[in-house]
Parts: C-alpha cells; sequence; structure tokens
C-alpha cells in the first residue's frame, strides 16, 4: 500500500513538472514571438536595421535620407506606426540585432544565402545584384564591352570582395589583367569611382547600385559591363516574424510602381546631381545676378560680403528660383523644406527669392553662432559654407577627428576638409568621436573650394 501510494506521488509530481514545463515552453515561445506584425502595431513603431552608406541611409543637411530608409518609412506609414532607425556596425552585426529582437526588420540589400535561411525570412523585393567595371567615356576609346578586354589594362580596387572577385576572373582568363590593389585606408571604392571619373585611373570595380548612384554625379562614367554572377538580395525578418514578412512582400508587391517609391528611386539612381552653371550676368555692368539687390540687402545682417553670397547662390542653384534638387532642397538659396520652414518661409514660398536669402541668411546666422570656438571670423566662414552644404552635424565630426588626429580643428584648409573626405570611410564614420555616421564629404570638400575660388573672381570683376 506504502509502495503505491509513493508510486501515485511520484506519477503526481512527474505530470506537475510536465505541465509546469509544457508552460514555461509555451511563455518562451510567447516571449521569442512576441513581436509579430500584430505586437507592431500595438507599439505604434517599426524598429529598422540598416548600415550608413550612399545607397542605404545617412544624413543630409540635419535630413535622415537614403533609398533604403526612404523605402522603410514608406512601408511603415502603411501599417500606420513610425519608423525608428537603428544603424549596425557591418552585415553580421546586423543580423545579430535582428535576431537579438534589437530590430524588426532589416532595410538593406542583404545577400539571400543559404547559411541564413534557417534564422531568417527574406522579403519585400528581391534584387539583382552584380559586380560591374566602372570606366570613362571620353570620347577618344571605346568603353570596354568584353571581360576579355580587360586583359593587359589596369584596374584598381580595394581588398576584399572586389579584389577577390577580379583575381578570379583573372585567373579563369589566364592571367593578365594588372590588378592594383588599393590598401590605403582613406581611400574607399567611391573614392576610386570619383578617380575614374577624373581621369586619374581607367578602371575600378563596385557594385551595380552603388555605381548607378555615383553616376548621377558624374554622367560621364560607363557601368554597362557586368564581370560577375547575379546575386539575389532583399530585405530580412526573424523566422517567427511571419506575418511581417508577408506585409513587406504585398507592400513592395503593391507600390514598386507608386509615385512615392519611382521618386525615391529616381532622386537617388537617375537624377543627376550636377547643376549646370552660367557665366556672370554683365560684367560691363558690373552685374552677377538678377538677384544683387537682394545679396547686398541681407548680407550685411551678417557682415558678410555680398559679393560671398552670391557665390554661395550661384553654387547652390546656378540663379534658379525654381530649382528643386535631388534631396528637394528648392530655390535660390536651395533650403530644404524642414529649415526653410525653421527659418520662418511661409509654406508655398520656398521659391520666392526674397524669402529664400532672407531665410538663407537667419540660418547662416545660427550656424555663425554655433561656430563661436573658432576664433577667427574669415576662417569661419569656410566651416559655415560647409556646414550649409552638409549640415552642421557632419562638420562637427570633422573637427572632432581632426583634433583626435593631431590636425587643427579650427582651420578648414589642410586640416578639418581632410576629415570630412573621410566621412565616407567606414573607419572613420564608425569612429567613436563621430555622432552622426556615413557622409559623402567630396562634395562639400568641393563646394567650398569652389565658392571661395568664385568668390575671389567675382572681387576682381566686381565693385563691392
Amino acid at each position: 500500500m506504502k509502495r503505491q501510494a509513493v508510486i501515485y506521488l511520484i506519477s503526481l509530481v512527474s505530470i506537475c513538472c510536465i505541465v509546469i514545463g509544457c508552460r514555461k515552453t509555451n511563455n518562451h515561445a510567447d516571449e521569442v514571438g512576441a513581436h509579430d506584425l500584430a505586437q507592431i502595431k500595438d507599439s505604434g513603431e517599426l524598429v529598422v536595421l540598416t548600415l550608413y552608406s550612399s545607397t542605404s541611409y545617412f544624413i543630409y543637411r540635419g535630413q535622415e535620407m537614403g533609398f533604403q530608409y526612404e523605402l522603410s518609412e514608406q512601408f511603415a506609414k502603411s501599417l500606420g506606426v513610425k519608423l525608428r532607425i537603428e544603424v549596425a556596425n557591418n552585415v553580421s552585426d546586423m543580423i545579430r540585432k535582428l535576431l537579438a529582437g534589437e530590430g524588426d526588420l532589416i532595410a538593406y540589400n542583404l545577400p539571400i544565402t543559404k547559411e541564413w535561411k534557417d534564422s531568417l525570412i527574406y522579403c519585400g523585393e528581391e534584387v539583382i545584384t552584380h559586380q560591374v567595371i566602372v570606366q570613362r567615356n571620353n570620347g577618344k576609346t571605346q568603353p570596354l564591352t568584353d571581360v576579355t578586354q580587360l586583359v593587359g589594362k589596369d584596374v584598381y580596387v580595394k581588398p576584399g570582395k572586389y579584389y577577390e572577385r577580379l583575381t578570379n576572373l583573372n585567373n579563369e582568363l589566364g592571367g593578365g589583367i594588372h590588378i592594383h590593389k588599393v590598401t590605403g585606408d582613406s581611400i574607399t571604392a567611391e573614392d576610386l569611382i570619383t578617380q575614374v571619373a577624373q581621369g586619374k585611373i581607367p578602371y575600378t570595380v563596385a557594385d551595380n547600385d552603388l555605381a548607378m548612384l555615383n553616376k548621377t554625379y558624374y554622367p560621364n562614367l560607363n557601368i554597362g559591363l557586368s564581370i560577375s554572377f547575379d546575386q539575389r538580395a532583399s530585405w530580412a525578418v526573424r523566422k517567427d516574424c511571419p506575418e511581417l514578412a508577408a506585409a513587406a512582400d504585398k507592400w513592395h508587391e503593391e507600390n514598386m510602381t507608386s509615385p512615392a517609391y519611382t521618386a525615391s528611386m529616381k532622386r537617388y539612381f537617375e537624377i543627376s546631381k550636377a547643376i549646370p552653371h552660367s557665366p556672370i550676368l554683365s560684367l560691363r555692368e558690373g552685374k552677377i545676378s538678377h538677384y544683387d539687390d537682394l545679396f547686398k540687402k541681407y548680407s550685411k545682417e551678417i557682415d558678410w560680403d555680398w559679393r560671398l553670397l552670391a557665390s554661395l547662390a550661384y553654387t547652390e542653384s546656378n540663379f534658379d528660383t525654381t530649382a528643386v534638387s535631388w534631396a528637394g532642397a528648392k530655390g535660390l538659396m536651395q533650403l530644404m523644406p524642414q529649415t526653410a520652414r525653421a527659418m520662418g518661409v511661409p509654406p508655398g514660398m520656398e521659391q520666392n527669392p526674397e524669402e529664400s536669402v532672407k531665410a538663407a541668411v537667419k540660418y547662416i546666422a545660427a550656424t555663425d553662432k554655433s561656430l563661436r570656438t573658432i576664433p577667427d571670423k574669415q576662417e569661419r566662414i569656410k566651416f559655415i559654407l560647409a556646414s550649409y552644404n552638409a549640415g552642421l552635424g557632419h562638420i562637427l565630426d570633422a573637427m572632432a577627428l581632426a583634433n583626435k588626429y593631431g590636425k587643427n580643428k579650427n582651420v578648414w584648409d589642410n586640416n578639418v576638409e581632410n576629415y570630412i573626405l573621410l566621412k565616407s570611410n567606414e573607419e572613420y564614420f564608425t569612429d567613436p568621436v563621430c555622432k552622426n555616421g556615413y557622409f559623402r564629404g567630396i562634395e562639400t570638400f568641393n563646394f567650398v573650394r569652389d565658392i571661395m575660388s568664385r568668390y575671389e573672381a567675382y572681387k576682381k570683376k566686381i565693385k563691392k
């Protein structure tokens, strides 16, 4: 009898343990799967993981931008939730963060591989990426149209996937490609593309989306020769978020031809970023533009030479009051919509020349205050111009980098300007002193130099 009682007690304890164990297992399952589409909608926020890059996500003039960012924003809006971006250090870190529940969705051209198919659901638009030869259309020689024509040619690439693909291709062709491995830390793939456009090097290699984006800055590039197999890529979510994956699939399918999606695609990969420029309006009459009176009137408020303000306007819009940039900046002084509102421009008046100049001067005055730590007023002007182009955050990052590496953070030429260039390099934009991530610094580098050199030309030709 006692033995039966003992057996009964053991059975009862076993059943209780099984029940408790099941409950724990179910609770754990609930925890793991606790953030699919329904929970995201309840929270009111979609947390998107991506990387800093010219094609994914970056900050420009204080505004979040990037092709993947814009698509994420459109997708979040379709779900009726707010978007929050979390930037990872690299692809591995991005996947780790997703699996750890630090984000809901990876918005990036994530390569589709067997390695991650058990952990991830690939979703959204499946894009095809491949590597291309970046070359220059110079009108003198025919561009390469076949990989066999690379034999005997000099191709400059960074270490990593581009170098590996080129080496493999060279082996497939039996040798003969002159491969130059560019190991300098301060040189990026985009820098090499720029060097091709400028005729400094003949060829480099890049992913097709990066090459397409850079072609909008340099129309003389030819990116038609593919040298790698196609790689499928897409967005991704955790395996336990099938509803979110289905929503992303449906959104992409329904919105690939929408005006918003099309506008984003054109903004980054089709619209030319170069502004055509015209000469001085009338050298004989001493006129730079039709808006000289405005420059003279408002330049006094910031104690600038009006010809410097004119040089800024010329660089920004070519004195075209109807100009709208690829990033959405409008009017004579090309203010971003958010900045124009903050500076008091009435809605719908962004292309009014006086409102534009008045707001630009107000913005310059505010930036000047933020940069008061730069003691030399003439030197500070270059920092203000750089901030006008890039946004103050990136200039503060470049100053911090200059200071860290032993340069003068209060001098632009050959000091801080060198570090705005390096803001497109992962080693530098991920440095702890940088707070604003990736930035295509070559545009700002050239912007300041162009304005100052044109200002010197105006001073020689046009009376004050």
